[in-house]
């Protein structure tokens, strides 16, 4: 095994404009850590926002004046190539899938900890595998924080992202009814996934109050109180990201949601969604079974992974963005 690996990465914070192909030491597995062969990486707007160092909150854990680790992506799917000491539950030759913490998936290999690893079934392609953990796992803990089950009735807001398209999906499989919005160009796309399309253009308060037993809001700056006015008593609104401040992010929206749902009947939760590798293997078995789909809009060379950043962080993704093959 060589002593470099191309990756790509930045010096600073800012644009994907910054991000450049480079020559890395490869990297070497660690205590409960395995070495990783990088076939694809899917991007989230997580990624975008490490980039870019905002909300600036997000420099006190990943880095005051630049990226700790420069290497962007965290969602991959991998071949194990190496093992780190105290490593029983993978083997070289397993292929994995994982949500790398802090990103480094933009280049040839990647270390990550063995407790974050899900085996991936012969029957899932590595490209749809990599684009579950982060987005197909918030989906599934907004659905969890609003106890979406079978009967209820569920709108997305902001469907047609990963995080979206997946919400549909599991909120379906879990016998709800789905609404959704999105624009009118990702209509056909959202349908064929089992939701009732709602254009985005129409206000909150416009869609019918007391209809809902849960509301999940993707990146939106809808007002709190027009969203809590869409569910039954008893609902929830779950809020996924959104409201992103220069500063301090999503927080301020938080604290109000917070304050708002003192009483006990309509709730509203700002979702902090975590690395849940147990979730990701039931993402995979759905998968597997034919009852989940990746929604992929466009996959990009390793050697136009920088052009794929540029469009993730354009924004108006529909499903995901892949990045293939850093080995």
């Amino acid at each position: 095994m060589t002593e470099t690996m191309n990756a790509w990465e930045q010096g600073q914070y800012g644009p994907a404009s910054g991000v450049r192909p480079a020559q890395r030491p490869m990297p070497q597995p660690g205590r409960n850590e395995v070495l990783l062969a990088v076939r694809e990486t899917a991007l989230n707007a997580a990624d975008v926002h490490l980039m870019a160092g905002e909300p600036l909150l997000l420099r006190l854990v990943y880095g005051i004046r630049r990226p700790r680790n420069p290497v962007r992506g965290m969602d991959v799917a991998g071949t194990v190539v190496a093992v780190g000491a105290g490593v029983a539950s993978a083997r070289v030759g397993d292929e994995v899938v994982v949500e790398l913490p802090g990103g480094g998936g933009l280049a040839e290999y990647a270390v990550a900890p063995v407790s974050r690893l899900a085996h991936r079934p012969p029957t899932v392609s590595a490209v749809d595998a990599a684009t579950l953990p982060m987005a197909g796992g918030t989906a599934w803990q907004a659905l969890d924080a609003a106890a979406v089950g079978d009967g209820h009735r569920v709108l997305v807001l902001g469907a047609s992202g990963g995080v979206g398209t997946f919400a549909v999906q599991l909120a379906a499989i879990r016998g709800a009814r789905v609404d959704a919005t999105c624009a009118a160009r990702n209509r056909d796309v959202l349908e064929k996934l089992g939701a009732t399309v709602i254009d985005r253009s129409t206000p909150a308060v416009q869609l019918p109050a007391d209809t809902y037993d849960a509301v999940i809001e993707i990146a939106g700056r809808a007002p709190l109180r027009a969203l809590r006015r869409l569910v039954r008593d008893d609902g929830t609104v779950v809020l996924v990201g959104g409201d992103d401040g220069r500063v301090l992010g999503p927080v301020p929206r938080m604290l109000r949601a917070a304050l708002l749902s003192l009483g006990p009947r309509r709730r509203i939760r700002s979702l902090a969604a975590t690395a849940r590798p147990e979730i990701v293997r039931r993402l995979l078995e759905l998968a597997a079974a034919g009852r989940l789909h990746a929604v992929i809009e466009r996959g990009f060379p390793f050697s136009d992974a920088g052009c794929a950043l540029a469009h993730a962080e354009a924004g108006h993704t529909v499903g995901k963005v892949v990045v293939h093959g850093g080995e």
